[in-house]
């Protein structure tokens, strides 16, 4: 049975077609929109700060989705977590306190920090680490440790990745309702 738990007061809020594997974690302040999956061991806490999740989300096996405490000493402001459309985390990611704009591709296991800004239509490489505050323009492809740009995104990598892991994870999720 997943754990979809109340922080606070503060209930998660799933949307239409959400699927949630049966060990995922999803606690507190997170909302969710339609068509998104929540895969095994997921956890997703929004129990310091506020999750927002747009359409077609997919937080992939062991991956995790944090923020950071709103509530930090004067001078300094907790960092909300916000995913776009069409995005997907990868198995075992990190995304910590970061906004993520929408169709955008997260590798396996890759590490993104907070204050992170990703721009459209981008791919973050598997085990790449995005160090704390950096931004990341639309369409483009970044990697390594720390992640650095290694080049302009094409259209073919657009449709043939970013847009087909989103919709592959939209139709693995039919198979389990």
């Amino acid at each position: 049975m997943a754990f979809i738990l109340p922080v606070n007061g503060i209930e998660p809020s799933l949307g239409k077609n959400t699927f949630v594997a049966p060990n995922a974690t999803i606690v507190g302040d997170v909302i969710c929109g339609d068509d998104c999956s929540f895969w095994f061991n997921a956890v997703v806490r929004g129990d310091v700060n506020s999750i927002r999740l747009g359409n077609k989300v997919n937080i992939q096996d062991g991956a995790v989705i944090h923020c950071t405490y709103q509530n930090l000493p004067a001078g300094q402001a907790g960092t909300k977590t916000i995913l776009g459309n069409n995005v997907s985390v990868g198995h075992n990611a990190i995304v910590h306190g970061s906004l993520v704009h929408d169709n955008v591709l997260i590798g396996m296991g890759a590490i993104v920090m907070d204050n992170c800004e990703i721009g459209s239509n981008s791919i973050i490489a598997a085990g790449a680490v995005l160090t704390e505050g950096t931004k990341v323009p639309s369409g483009c492809i970044y990697a390594g440790v720390p992640a650095k740009k290694v080049k302009d995104i094409s259209e073919e990598l657009i449709n043939g990745e970013i847009n087909r892991i989103a919709n592959n994870y939209l139709m693995y999720s039919t198979w389990f309702k």
